[in-house]
Parts: structure tokens; C-alpha cells; sequence
């Protein structure tokens, strides 16, 4: 698994730290996501997915490596 984030499309709701506080962070001055993990364990998969599907913005996307 890859992930990567558009900061740009980010509103700083902060769900994705809540659930994947591991492969997520948010900046302290703005909110913005920051990305901890870019290939996270395969232990925090299922919750980086999630983070992603409940993201607002849309601003995660998860890339599944075959």
C-alpha cells in the first residue's frame, strides 16, 4: 500500500489522525493534513483506508500494490 494527500484539497477535519494517528498528523498552524506514513505497516492498512474513505475533502488516496 502507497498513500498520498492533497494538501491542497485538505479542510483540516482532522478524521483521518483520529483514526490512523500512525500514518496521519496535522500541521499545529492550519489543521492540514501531514503524512507520517507513506507506506504505512501492514498493520495500519485497514485504518488508512478508512481514514481515506471518511476524508471530506477527499484529499487521501490509497494506491494498493499488487
Amino acid at each position: 500500500m502507497n498513500i498520498s494527500v492533497d494538501e491542497t484539497r485538505c479542510c483540516g477535519a482532522g478524521q483521518c489522525v483520529l483514526i490512523a494517528p500512525e500514518v496521519f498528523d496535522q500541521r499545529e498552524e492550519d489543521g492540514i493534513v501531514e503524512l507520517l506514513a507513506a507506506e504505512p505497516a501492514v498493520a495500519q492498512h485497514s485504518a488508512a483506508r478508512e481514514a481515506a474513505a471518511v476524508c471530506p475533502a477527499g484529499a487521501i488516496t490509497v494506491h494498493e500494490q499488487v
